[in-house]
């Protein structure tokens, strides 16, 4: 169950304006119940102003009525008004414009630097489609005369960890593929690909 936004403020007012036992209020704040029982003899919380769970939509009041006629109960959390957050799609990572030319320049040295790296893995990486991963490996990209490697880590089009993610990854499978690799060899894929098919 989560807890209340602030537990505190929540308990104190539990504590002054119910009948709930101590060991009620900590279950629902996720306090100790001798913190509870500090909160009643105004040891701890003298300055917290308490703060109503039933105006803030985490308690019914009938809810709490249920659970001070039985203190064996436990106070059950409303459900949240607020709408949950969507997951964001996964698609096409976006690259700032004033990045965007940037990205032949990253490209450069991330093949330079990590050839073991598939198109799939560097066009996740900086945003980027693979053709234009081509265009910069065959050197016929359109800007190829001004195009200079720089880590694209520096350049702000990924961060260290994914970077770091990636090669691991690539180098696993690498070790995978290459002629004398153990069969009980373990290797984790990418979560971000498609599992491949287990040939039979």
């Amino acid at each position: 169950m989560a807890q209340p936004l602030m537990p505190k403020a929540t308990a104190v007012w539990l504590v002054e304006n119910t009948a709930l036992t101590f060991e009620q209020i900590a279950d629902f704040c996720n306090l100790h119940p001798l913190e509870v029982q500090a909160i009643a003899d105004g040891e701890v919380g003298s300055g917290i102003q308490g703060l109503d769970p039933v105006i803030s939509g985490e308690l019914t009041q009938e809810e709490i009525d249920r659970c001070v006629g039985n203190p064996d109960t436990r106070l059950v959390a409303a459900k949240s008004r607020v709408p949950e957050a969507r997951a964001k799609p996964k698609g096409a990572r976006y690259t700032p414009v004033s990045k965007r030319q940037d990205r032949p320049d990253a490209i450069a040295w991330l093949l330079k630097n990590y050839p073991e790296l598939s198109d799939a893995q560097i066009s996740r990486l900086i945003g980027t489609t693979k053709p234009t991963i081509n265009s910069v490996r065959s050197k016929n990209h359109w800007n190829a005369p001004n195009i200079k490697p720089q880590n694209p880590v520096s350049l702000g089009l990924c961060s260290t960890h994914d970077l770091e993610m990636a090669v691991i990854v690539a180098r696993r499978r690498a070790e995978k593929d290459r002629p004398g690799a153990g069969a009980g060899a373990v290797v984790e894929s990418d979560p971000a690909e498609p599992a491949e098919p287990a040939e039979e």
